[in-house]
Parts: structure tokens; C-alpha cells; sequence
């Protein structure tokens, strides 16, 4: 049975690129008509169809204008209106939550190989029961894209939640899980995960396909970026192997001289007597070409043992430094990771100083006085200078 690694994680979720609105460097053209698209709905739409009427619900209960809910559900949560990629909200709910799932990697299950439909079919199957599976998972954007390296899906969901104060009907993932069965707190999300896995390890096995644990995501890792992290990982994860396999026959050769060096002590059991001479003593033939034998092989046992001891130590160095190799590359993938989750912050500041440009390039052509522009400064003034 063929064996493959199954890959079920969070990503970027980016509509424009899930539907080839945005063609990125790594995608085949010729083959994108080779997708499939399993439900394709604008955001803004699904919001409205899942909100709008618990929104009305809530309206018609408050007394104060001010607590009312105006306009669209999404831009009373997102301060914006519906965009194609993921925004976030003060209290941390986001817009929408993508999935990308895979089965294999390019070298066993990429374009060109015999297994490269086998699971494109795998994950069609796969896709087909999702959204039965997850009542409170509305999935509003699906695609399988056959036209990468390997067939992969992004499955973009809206999570659903019911309350019984504030608006009945919410974007609540953690209520979302709950309401599914999954529990409460952190893990509650890898509870999901781990389920959706073992639905598709089932149809991995239908297929002849003996599935893998699953392979940490990229998180948000350009493609090219990840895949090189990726290679370097991999050659130091062989090299350690074969270190270590090296080190091993070392530890047997050096287990085989040992044995080798006790067998001097069998010398201690050969019978001797005296001769009329004096101090001198008489062997056997026999027994005299033992010593003679233990002598020699104790000799190239010493050397032996003083090179094997030598390539150990060697190996456990080069076993050492693959270590710290290692390490480092994990090191830069979470820098990658974290730098990735800064660009949303710098972004916001770049933006702040751009407007705060803006104002003063206004307030100098106005021919505003400087203690006018020192006022500017102030926290509520800048935010009205800047509306």
C-alpha cells in the first residue's frame, strides 16, 4: 500500500489567488481550467445571508440608538467593507478562517506521477461531506486547484455561532466548536483538525493509500520561501540519519574489539612449570602460539580501538553540528512566521503615517500657525485632523 503524508492546516486565505483572480508565479496557466470549483459566493453575500435577519432581531430590541447596529453585519464588525482576504477584528474575530488541505508531496503525488489523480479524487471526496459534517462551518469559497505542483484544496468558512445575549447569531469560532461537539478552550480547533484528518485517512485507505501523520502547515510562508526551508530541513534531517547510523556501526565495532581484548585473559589459564634453569618456565607448543596470536591481535586491537574511538568522536561532532543546523532552520521558519504576523501591524502604522503626512502637508499649505500645528499632535485632535 502506498504510504503519503497528509498536510491540514491554516492558510493565508486569499480569495483573489484561491480563485485565479490573481495568478501567482507557481501556477500553470495551461492547466488552471483543471480546477474545480466546489461553491464560490462573495463574502459580502454570505454575511447577509447569515446575519442580516438576526441583525434586524437585535435592532428591533434596543431602545438606544447608539447600541443599534448600522448598516451591514460584517462592516459593523470589520470597520470595512467585504474584502477577498482576512480581516481581523478588536476582539479578535476574523472575517473568515481558510483551510488548505493535501495528501502527498510533489515528488510522489505531483504533476507528472502516477498518483497525481489518485489524490485529486481523494480530496474531492473528502471535500464532498464537509460541509454536512460542519453544520456551523458555512463554507462560502471552495477549490481544489489542480493547476500547481501538487493537487491541494483551500476551503474558506464563515463559523457560526448562537448566543442568548447581544445578537443571536454571530461570527463566534469558538462557539462554532463548541456547538459541534468539540469543547471549549485552545485545543478545541486541533480537536476539529484531528477529526477532519481521520475522515480523510478513511478515504486515503478506500484508495489504497496508507496516510502519514500530518505535516505541519506553512503557515504564511511564500511558497518558495517554504519549500527551500523545507529542502534545507530535510537534507539536514538524511544527514543526521546517516550520522547516526555511522555512529551506530562505530558503537558495534568498538562492542567487537572489547570482546576481542577479554580473550587476554585466557592467558592466565595456561599451565607452566619450572625448568632446571631457574625462573624460566615451559608451554606447549600449542599454548605459546595462543600468546603469540592474543599478542599480535592485541596490538592492532589498541590501534583499532584508538581510530574507532577517534571516528566516534568525529561522528558525534558532525551529529552535534547537524543538530544545531537543525535548529537553526526551525528557528528561521518561526522568524518567517512571526515576521509574516508583524506585516498586518506595519502595514496599519505605514498607513497612520501616511494620513499624518497628508494633514500637515494641509495644514501648511493652509499657512496654519505653528502652535496650531503643535495642537495637531494632541491624541483627539489627530484623530480628527486625519478624518
Amino acid at each position: 500500500m502506498k504510504q503519503k503524508r497528509i498536510s491540514f492546516g491554516q492558510g493565508k486565505g486569499s480569495l483573489t489567488h484561491n480563485n485565479r483572480e490573481f495568478v501567482a508565479d507557481n501556477v500553470d496557466p495551461l492547466r488552471t481550467s483543471q480546477n474545480i470549483t466546489f461553491v464560490r459566493q462573495p463574502i459580502g453575500e454570505a454575511y447577509e445571508q447569515l446575519f442580516a435577519e438576526s441583525t434586524e432581531r437585535y435592532n428591533a430590541r434596543q431602545k438606544r440608538n447608539d447600541r443599534m447596529i448600522h448598516g451591514s453585519y460584517y462592516e459593523h464588525l470589520f470597520g470595512v467593507k467585504p474584502s477577498n482576504t482576512v480581516r481581523t477584528a478588536a476582539d479578535k474575530r476574523k472575517s473568515f478562517y481558510e483551510d488548505v488541505v493535501q495528501i502527498g508531496k510533489m515528488e510522489d503525488s505531483g504533476y507528472g506521477t502516477e498518483d497525481f489523480q489518485l489524490v485529486a479524487d481523494c480530496l474531492k471526496e473528502y471535500m464532498e461531506g464537509l460541509q454536512n459534517r460542519n453544520p456551523n462551518f458555512y463554507v462560502f469559497n471552495a477549490v481544489l486547484h489542480m493547476d500547481e505542483a501538487t493537487p491541494h484544496l483551500h476551503i474558506d468558512y464563515i463559523p457560526i455561532g448562537h448566543y442568548k445575549r447581544g445578537q443571536d447569531t454571530q461570527n463566534g469560532i469558538a462557539q462554532a466548536l463548541k456547538e459541534m461537539g468539540y469543547g471549549e478552550g485552545k485545543q478545541a480547533i486541533a480537536r476539529w483538525r484531528a477529526a477532519e484528518v481521520e475522515v480523510l485517512n478513511a478515504i486515503c485507505l478506500e484508495h489504497g493509500i496508507k496516510p502519514l501523520a500530518p505535516e505541519k502547515a506553512r503557515g504564511t510562508l511564500e511558497v518558495e520561501e517554504y519549500k527551500e526551508q523545507r529542502r534545507q530541513a530535510d537534507e539536514l534531517a538524511e544527514q543526521n540519519a546517516q550520522v547516526k547510523a555511522k555512529l551506530g556501526e562505530k558503537r558495534e565495532m568498538l562492542k567487537a574489539v572489547k570482546e576481542k581484548t577479554a580473550k587476554l585473559a585466557e592467558i592466565d589459564s595456561i599451565e607452566t612449570g619450572k625448568t632446571v634453569f631457574g625462573g624460566k618456565v615451559t608451554v606447549s607448543q600449542e599454548d605459546w602460539q595462543n600468546v603469540t596470536d592474543l599478542a599480535r591481535k592485541e596490538v592492532a586491537s589498541q590501534k583499532q580501538t584508538k581510530k574507532l574511538r577517534k571516528e566516534r568522536d568525529e561522528a558525534v561532532r558532525e551529529r552535534d553540528e547537524l543538530k544545531a543546523k537543525l535548529s537553526a532552520v526551525s528557528s528561521k521558519l518561526a522568524s518567517y512566521k512571526q515576521a509574516e504576523e508583524q506585516k498586518g501591524i506595519f502595514t496599519r502604522e505605514d498607513e497612520l503615517s501616511r494620513k499624518l503626512k497628508k494633514a500637515e502637508a494641509f495644514i501648511s499649505a493652509c499657512g496654519l500657525s505653528t502652535d496650531y500645528q503643535q495642537y495637531k499632535y494632541n491624541s483627539t485632535t489627530r484623530k480628527n485632523v486625519l478624518e
